[in-house]
């Protein structure tokens, strides 16, 4: 590995760092009952991915339907029984689901149950960390636009 460094919880410098993070690791965006934890954003991907992780208390909703416009987006459920929107329709998917959502589709998440919901997220091509600031404003102004 002479041409990569490696990272124990830090940011990385370049697409060929290596980035080791501990579990609950990363940029972490609190909102209430819903949590974003960043692993990996464009600027450590040369912009081909971004990495995250969203945790959803019991009963917490998502960040609103929406879609995107070049950007494909992908959730892994680590735990949890989460619905997931996909198009005009809520799925409930259990751990181990898989779920790709091309560009322009509509979607959003939400756990409906009683434990708590984990999903890994990667956002292709990267660069939905800048969208953060943002998010976590709305849900700080209650979800008003």
């Amino acid at each position: 590995m002479s041409d990569a460094q490696i990272l124990d919880n830090g940011r990385a410098t370049a697409a060929r760092d290596v980035i080791a993070l501990p579990a609950n690791g990363g940029r972490r965006y609190e909102m209430g009952g819903l949590t974003a934890l960043f692993k990996a954003d464009e600027a450590e991907t040369d912009s081909r991915y971004c990495v995250s992780e969203w945790i959803l208390e019991p009963g917490q909703e998502g960040v609103g339907a929406h879609s995107h416009e070049t950007n494909d987006e992908i959730f892994y459920v680590l735990e949890g029984m989460p619905e997931i929107l996909l198009g005009e329709t809520w799925r409930m998917f259990k751990a181990g689901a898989f779920v790709r959502i091309p560009a322009m589709v509509v979607h959003d998440f939400r756990n409906p149950g009683n434990e708590a919901v984990r999903l890994l997220n990667f956002f292709i091509p990267g660069g939905f960390e800048r969208e953060m600031p943002k998010i976590v404003a709305w849900f700080s102004d209650g979800g008003e636009q």
